[in-house]
């Protein structure tokens, strides 16, 4: 390749196959994270597998990509952007293949896990590449379409995901990573260019990694299988982890961070929203099969208003947000979430989609378009500029980890027994039990944001992927450089 990092333009053929590997590599990750869930009653019936398998469905691939894409975003700035993305995609399609060809629910949920390595490698860098590879003129229009693209894939994404359970089978829902990986990977050794950070050096932080993935690993294990024991060694693991690194020379989760009160609060914010969404969205696709009598598709297309309406309108949330400031946003947008949810206790046997489904489902995504470029964009002007990316990848941990907390407890908290999502009447009892835990959890994000959000963030400091990436399982990254 000839054109060197920093100087692609958006206009020539190598800054269109720049982006075009971006979006297949993140739309890889995106689309796996929003076609699962309307997969989850098919695994399970096919597989003979208990409520615990469909959690660790969910929650292996997301905690492996929690835990690790700090240090994946890392690894990346050291031994070359380029080289991490492509052995994060290459990663991902070997797990999203075992996934597929896994004969029981435990090979699917290690395989999972493997998928969730791969997403730590790949999503950091995706968005780090377009930033190191473009020309300073062209770079926020290069992001906006790779924004706006990748947005469209989390639109029909569960589309797609209902589409293929409902036609070939829920395996290609998996096996669908394949080929795009396929096509993806020449193009990005063909026409991407290599980039490192020539300040990135020390050593990593391995240790942190591996503790903080223990410590999430043991909660949710206490969690799904309601075990006091693991709780409490996970906890313990925990306090170990903030005490490495809290000493540690460069660790992953720099503690000097949250020294910002407005970045802590933000964080807060996020963890309650993120908790709810993650409760909210494995709950509300098994709720319309189980209990509404939806096919795959049926479901799947149901959610498209939200992220239609996160599409259309979440620029004009940022330049709202902008022009009055984080506070309001960020306090209205989770009262909308909650009541949206609460309306979803409408939805029962035979529930008319367009009297009971649709009115929750907008006023839901209304409450997403107020709060999540807000959200991104305060995290980000609540620190300074030369640690936006670490503070977006906290940010994105964050909300990924409370998801992943929000799905193991959910049945716990509302008395889910292992065989609730085979009868309706069982699931649909529950389902009325959670959903107002998921709401009271936003009201109290609502209520942390009125009382802590203060400072008003700085517009220069927004970066386009906040005002138009797709915020329904996190928000978008910030690149590490």
């Amino acid at each position: 390749m000839d054109t060197s990092p920093g100087e692609i333009r958006l206009a020539t053929a190598t800054g269109r196959w720049v982006v075009l590997t971006t979006v297949l590599g993140s739309g890889m990750a995106l689309l796996d994270s929003t076609v699962v869930n309307v997969a989850l009653p098919r695994i399970g019936e096919d597989l003979d597998a208990d409520m615990a398998v469909l959690q660790w469905t969910v929650n292996a691939y997301m905690l492996t990509l929690a835990a690790l894409i700090l240090l994946g975003g890392a690894l990346g700035d050291r031994y070359g952007r380029r080289r991490i993305f492509v052995l994060g995609v290459v990663w991902f399609a070997v797990g999203s293949l075992l996934c597929g060809l896994a004969p029981n629910g435990g090979v699917l949920v290690a395989a999972r896990a493997l998928q969730g390595i791969g997403g730590a490698l790949l999503t950091p860098g995706s968005l780090a590449l377009i930033q190191a590879s473009f020309d300073p003129d062209d770079r926020s229009r290069a992001v906006g379409l790779w924004s706006g693209l990748g947005g469209f894939g989390a639109a029909i994404g569960p589309f797609v995901g209902g589409w293929l359970v409902d036609g070939p089978g829920w395996r290609w829902v998996f096996l669908l990573n394949v080929p795009l990986a396929l096509l993806c990977v020449p193009v990005a050794m063909r026409h991407v260019p290599e980039s490192r950070d020539p300040k990135a050096t020390g050593r990593f932080d391995v240790l942190g990694a591996f503790l903080g993935a223990a410590a999430l690993g043991l909660v949710t294990y206490a969690l799904i299988a309601a075990t006091v024991w693991a709780g409490l060694l996970g906890a313990a693991v925990g306090v170990v982890f903030v005490l490495v690194e809290r000493r540690a020379a460069e660790p992953m989760l720099p503690l000097s961070i949250f020294a910002s009160r407005q970045f802590t609060a933000v964080n807060v914010v996020t963890l309650c929203v993120y908790a709810a969404f993650g409760g909210f969205f494995f709950l509300v696709v098994l709720q319309l099969q189980v209990v509404a009598g939806y096919s795959a598709l049926g479901a799947g297309t149901a959610l498209l208003p939200t992220t239609l309406l996160m599409l259309l309108l979440s620029a004009r949330s940022g330049e709202l947000g902008e022009r009055i400031g984080p506070r309001i946003p960020l306090t209205v947008g989770p009262l909308l979430c909650a009541a949206g949810m609460m309306l979803t206790l409408r939805v029962g046997e035979d529930a008319s989609y367009l009297t009971d489904v649709l009115p929750a489902l907008l006023v839901m995504g209304l409450g997403m378009v107020a709060l999540v470029a807000p959200l991104t964009a305060t995290v980000l002007a609540s620190v300074e500029t030369g640690r936006a990316g670490i503070a977006s990848g906290i940010n994105n941990a964050a909300a990924r980890a409370a998801g992943l907390i929000a799905v193991a407890a959910l049945p716990l908290l509302a008395g889910m027994g292992p065989e609730a999502y085979r009868s309706a009447a069982e699931f649909g009892e529950t389902f009325r039990r959670a959903i107002p835990m998921c709401a009271g959890v936003l009201v109290a994000g609502s209520l942390i944001a009125w009382l802590t959000v203060r400072r008003p963030y700085d517009t220069r400091r927004c970066h386009p992927a906040c005002k138009v990436n797709c915020g329904v399982t996190s928000p978008p990254l910030e690149p590490q450089s």
